[in-house]
């Protein structure tokens, strides 16, 4: 797993030992260990849902009778295979499928992020990449996991492709992160434009990924289950690798193979919510009131069989695994921290104080009133799977170092003009919350990563601070709150000792949304 992802410097895996330095020379080599452990085990989640060793885990081929097995289904194969994918891990999937179906698969098209293909190239990652004559036809688009010319004709390649199959046939669809920026098909007469206008209007004004996909299902011909209606009456076959909260079907990518329960009505009332419905282009009023008076209703996708294959649980599971090897007390708070991303930071900088003082039990008893806080601020995010209790009495007195983790996607509200990405904010605004109270006698460190390497439009995944932060920024010219307002957060980690404390990946070749490590580790 780890030896075939390659993203990171390979990384001691002894067990934890500790350190018998005094002083401020010991606190610089924990801190060190610690930024480590923590690329270490971001490494080891990411290698929990690379695409070879996922889809081989959810395909088995009897050569002999030619019977495909997707989990407890069997499909038959005689020249009658075709396959069609979008998003960031699909090129990897493509990849694996070719190689484990061989002659079997006849055609097949995908839409993958622009220059992931030269990326992997250059990375030496030759198992992501489809051999010479292949029969899977590659476009390259979405450059930025923004919607472009490109990604529209690897869409209508695709809808093309679907709507040339029979009854005889069955189609495998492959979905991970980034899908809806690689299949954008708009109604007429909508136009690409149009659609990516009000998207960016939506995310701007801190729509979550579910309001975004509803609006997209509404006016895209494959989205809301129609690449799955372009392919009937041939079976259906959706391999998913979740980039959603939660891991609902009909959200990821917009859920081309899920029938839409979304109304006309639902639309209407998310651009009410962000103060929109009164800027519409005419062409997208046209398209909602052409969909409300739809005689024919929703569609059914009873051909379709959908399968998760990968999810943001499953790469956490793994950091767990790594993380109780190096010697942590390692629990997985949650799979699903969304929201505000300030709102977000400011939890982990309340965490980090009230673990903290669990850990230590003399200091217990003087954080009542922030572990009120903790709980009020938790139940605010509204985060569904919280395991807040279980892991404040995991770390309660065991003096041993700890190793909280968590995932999910929060959102920024764009306020300013600056360079950045969600997990490097999120991590400059941890880390100037841990440096307004003193958290006592441990070391503590805050890391924020994507999974598919990529931070938004920047060339690092995340981002990765400790609470001497801000300090140390001051000494060197730097003020976050400045870089905060700007939602400047890249320029500010660049600036920073260097860029040392960015977290450099490259495109990883999958997609489970964010993971993000607290390590607490008494001195």
């Amino acid at each position: 797993m780890a030896a075939a992802l390659q993203i990171l410097p390979r990384l001691a895996r002894a067990p934890l030992r500790p350190l018998l330095l005094g002083g401020p020379v010991a606190r610089l080599a924990s801190g060190m260990a610690l930024a480590e452990h923590a690329r270490q085990l971001f490494e080891s989640a990411v290698g929990a849902v690379l695409p070879g060793p996922m889809l081989h885990r959810a395909l088995s081929l009897d050569l002999d009778s030619g019977q495909l097995k997707v989990r407890d289904r069997s499909f038959q194969l005689r020249q009658n295979l075709y396959l069609v994918g979008f998003g960031k891990a699909v090129l990897g999937m493509a990849a694996a499928a070719e190689e484990l179906l061989g002659q079997h698969l006849v055609q097949g098209v995908i839409s993958v992020p622009k220059g992931i293909r030269a990326a992997m190239e250059r990375a030496g990652k030759q198992e992501m990449l489809l051999k010479p004559h292949s029969r899977v036809q590659v476009f390259e688009g979405a450059e930025d996991n923004l919607p472009d010319r490109d990604a529209l004709r690897a869409a209508l390649a695709i809808r093309q492709l679907a709507e040339g199959l029979t009854a005889d046939d069955l189609l495998l669809v492959f979905i991970s992160g980034g899908g809806s920026a690689l299949l954008p098909a708009p109604i007429p007469p909508i136009t690409l434009e149009e659609k990516q206008t009000l998207t960016k209007l939506l995310a701007a004004r801190g729509a979550t990924i579910q309001e975004l996909n509803t609006i997209r299902k509404a006016l895209s011909q494959l989205k809301g289950g129609g690449l799955a209606q372009a392919a009937y009456p041939a079976q259906v076959v959706s391999l998913i690798l979740s980039d959603v909260v939660g891991d609902p079907v009909e959200v990821i990518a917009s859920g081309p193979t899920v029938a839409s329960v979304h109304s006309v009505q639902d639309c209407l009332h998310i651009l009410n919510r962000y103060g929109l419905r009164a800027a519409l282009p005419r062409s997208v009023k046209t398209v909602l009131a052409r969909a409300d008076s739809d005689p024919h209703g929703p569609h059914s996708c009873g051909h379709v069989l959908n399968v998760i294959i990968g999810s943001n649980a499953l790469a956490l599971a793994e950091a767990q695994r790594q993380a109780e090897a190096l010697g942590y007390r390692a629990v997985v708070l949650s799979t699903a921290i969304q929201g505000n991303v300030k709102s977000v930071a400011q939890f982990y900088g309340l965490l980090a104080r009230v673990a903290g003082a669990h850990l230590t039990p003399p200091r217990a008893g003087t954080f009542m009133e922030e572990d009120e806080q903790l709980h009020e601020l938790a139940a605010k995010l509204q985060l569904p799977d919280l395991q807040l209790k279980e892991a404040l009495e995991a770390v309660a007195g065991t003096g041993s170092p700890v190793c909280l983790l968590a995932g999910g996607e929060p959102t920024v509200q764009l306020q300013g003009s600056g360079k950045g990405g969600r997990n490097q904010e999120l991590a400059l605004r941890v880390g100037a919350e841990l440096g307004q109270w003193p958290l006592g006698p441990i070391d503590v460190l805050f890391l924020s990563g994507g999974t598919d390497g990529q931070d938004g439009p920047t060339e690092a995944a995340g981002a990765w601070v400790m609470p001497e932060l801000a300090s140390q920024a001051t000494a060197e010219g730097l003020d976050v709150a400045t870089f905060l307002a700007h939602n400047d957060s890249h320029t500010f980690f660049s600036r920073f000792r260097g860029g040392a404390h960015l977290l450099h990946t490259g495109l990883t070749g999958t997609n489970v949304m964010d993971a993000h490590i607290l390590f607490l580790w008494p001195r």
